[in-house]
């Protein structure tokens, strides 16, 4: 157990340094972005993969609020990918910051994975977001979520110990599709809660931002889709490189010698 432990730790520290860039062919990021989409759009893939997109809206609320000086007074998480993040502030604005910071952060996450992934940052990526989830548990109030938590972590543990480092670019690629998929999915979610749920409105970012601005709900879902729409427009733009070429000859990525 301690020698894991201890092998874990030294790929975290390792994980900080710059590694190659992977060269991803055409062929393999068109099956990458076919994985991506297996895991947030079936609703059996969804079911799990969900949880991982909702750890993130809510994490997204507690930086937020952290950012503004507010208090965090906890985060609870639903198997159902309910979610609530309380915060406390004297500040209108900065309660509005970090009810905002929710629906975009998973795609923000994303675009910023598959950057790294594609940049030779993977490794950094990697041992960036297991500390994160590692520090979130200081936040989780209840059974349900300290079990997605855990789930979380284990898993961010097990691709630290199992997936060589030359790999982790590559998964970071697909972690960071997937959570951009799921970004839209959610989109189209809370789209629907206000088109066709309105029962439901107490549990959209965009109808409580309404409520604490008078600004229409439309106008905050527009906004939520702006900022998932800039981030698919920097995660596609490595992506793009390695469809310019022939799906065959691999993108070596910036700042790599030609082979």
């Amino acid at each position: 157990m301690n020698n894991a432990a201890e092998t874990w730790w030294q790929r975290i520290v390792a994980g900080f340094t710059h590694s190659p860039a992977p060269a991803v062919t055409g062929t393999e990021l068109a099956l990458v972005i076919l994985l991506a989409v297996a895991l947030s759009l079936p609703r059996a893939t969804w079911r799990y993969f969900g949880l991982l997109a909702t750890v993130t809206h809510e994490l997204g609320h507690a930086f937020a609020a952290l950012m503004t000086g507010q208090r965090v007074g906890g985060i609870r998480l639903g198997l159902d990918h309910s979610g609530t993040t309380t915060t406390f502030s004297r500040r209108p604005l900065a309660a509005v910051w970090s009810t905002f910071w929710g629906y975009p952060v998973p795609a923000v996450v994303g675009a910023a994975m598959v950057w790294s992934g594609f940049n030779g940052w993977g490794p950094a990526a990697m041992s960036v977001g297991t500390l994160i989830l590692l520090a979130s548990f200081l936040f989780i109030r209840n059974g349900a979520g300290l079990v997605i938590t855990a789930a979380a972590v284990l898993a961010a543990v097990l691709l630290v110990l199992t997936v060589p480092p030359e790999f982790n670019g590559h998964v970071m690629i697909v972690l960071g599709l997937a959570l951009l998929v799921a970004a839209v999915r959610d989109l189209g979610k809370v789209a629907t809660v206000h088109l066709k749920r309105r029962d439901r409105l107490a549990t959209s970012d965009a109808y409580l931002l309404s409520r604490a601005t008078r600004v229409p709900a439309f106008v905050w879902i527009v906004l939520f889709a702006a900022v998932v729409g800039a981030a698919w427009w920097v995660a596609w733009q490595p992506m793009s490189q390695v469809f310019a070429v022939l799906p065959s000859a691999p993108l070596q990525g910036p700042g790599a010698a030609p082979a």
